[in-house]
């Protein structure tokens, strides 16, 4: 497949800047999701990529060749986007092998290509079917298929399970990291879904206004991440955040009182006395306990099955989402103390910016 690297990319529409120089490489056969909030330019770095977008300045190379000037018929990729934008009066069959026949390709080669694409896609019973006959799932489907017959170098994907139901999405994802499996392609994906980019990825790229806050795995990102706005991003629920206050540093990590509680986090850097900071804690770090450093009550219960989310109100108004076994009693408006060990912690400056681990975080990989 096919190597990618962005250097200082830079996107401007007259004076507004909403690429701020993206600096990313993508290994070949790697499975590259880019991740945020609406409007933090993720969609718009993908269509410079595919070279819909004009690059304002910096270097686009794909196999270490500069293509900023190369159109996107020419660049080797292929594109699946939000809406199947399928032929109506036309078979899955010819939806999928129109490209190829606009394309001069003869009609023995498209229908072996179109054959192999519906077979690893498992639409087969369907190719003699027009997409009013299909469900949404199977279009999203033949809009895949329709990349996969041009043996594109890359796959870009924008947000392609936006208009699925819940239980399609979910069905989608298997299939998307099943057919990354199969092909043994370079994909980048679009989402604002941090569930998607969870699951899909071997390599999640977070964005904000236009930069990049962080890159990692999944697992990096979710246990060590860079600063607030990932920590409040990746996770769900979200990683709790309380104001907190620098009582003191040792070798053993910084000392902290937050929501009437003290607890030391094994991490270090600058932390001088009184210091304000932010102590974030994930909700599965949480847990009752009757000595627990933290006190509050029970606002609401969420029973999902597997899991229980309790919604606990502290003392002084913060309030925090716990994560437990779905069998445990505890009911609404009750009181609680909740107990976390200081290594399960993070630690952000005054700035945003997380302060390092001492030692290896115990519930990463």
């Amino acid at each position: 497949m096919a190597t990618l690297q962005l250097r200082n990319l830079r996107k401007s529409y007259l004076a507004h800047e909403v690429i701020k120089g993206v600096d990313l490489e993508v290994a070949d056969r790697e499975f590259v999701v880019f991740v945020g909030p609406s409007g933090c330019g993720k969609s718009t770095l993908l269509r410079m990529i595919a070279g819909l977008e004009e690059i304002t300045s910096g270097d686009l190379l794909i196999d270490g060749q500069r293509v900023n000037e190369v159109g996107p018929a020419d660049r080797g990729l292929a594109m699946v986007f939000q809406s199947y934008a399928l032929y109506p009066h036309m078979t899955v069959r010819d939806n999928m092998g129109f490209a190829l026949r606009m394309a001069g390709v003869p009609k023995p080669e498209r229908a072996r290509k179109v054959a192999e694409a519906a077979r690893i896609l498992q639409l087969e019973p369907y190719l003699d079917r027009r997409p009013k006959e299909l469900s949404g799932g199977q279009r999203q489907r033949v809009a895949i298929g329709r990349a996969i017959v041009r043996n594109p170098r890359i796959f870009l994907f924008d947000e392609p399970l936006s208009n699925l139901d819940a239980a399609l999405r979910g069905q989608m994802r298997i299939e998307l990291a099943r057919l990354h499996e199969d092909l043994q392609a370079t994909m980048i994906y679009v989402t604002h879904d941090q569930v998607e980019a969870m699951t899909l990825a071997d390599k999640i790229v977070v964005l904000q206004a236009g930069r990049v806050e962080q890159v990692g795995s999944p697992l990096e990102l979710y246990h060590h991440p860079a600063n607030l706005f990932v920590a409040g991003f990746i996770g769900s629920p979200r990683m709790n955040l309380l104001e907190a206050r620098v009582l003191g540093a040792d070798g053993a990590g910084v000392m902290l009182e937050a929501a009437g509680a003290r607890l030391t986090v094994p991490a270090g850097g600058a932390s001088r006395p009184g210091a304000a900071v932010t102590l974030g804690i994930r909700p599965e770090a949480l847990r009752p306990d009757p000595a627990g450093a933290f006190a509050g009550e029970v606002r609401l219960v969420e029973r999902l099955g597997g899991l229980t989310l309790l919604h606990v109100t502290l003392v002084g108004g913060e309030a925090v989402v716990v994560q437990i076994e779905g069998s445990d009693p505890t009911p609404a408006h009750a009181p609680v103390r909740l107990g976390v060990e200081g290594a399960a912690c993070h630690v952000f400056d005054a700035e945003g910016q997380a302060l390092p681990a001492l030692g290896r975080h115990p519930l990463a990989a």
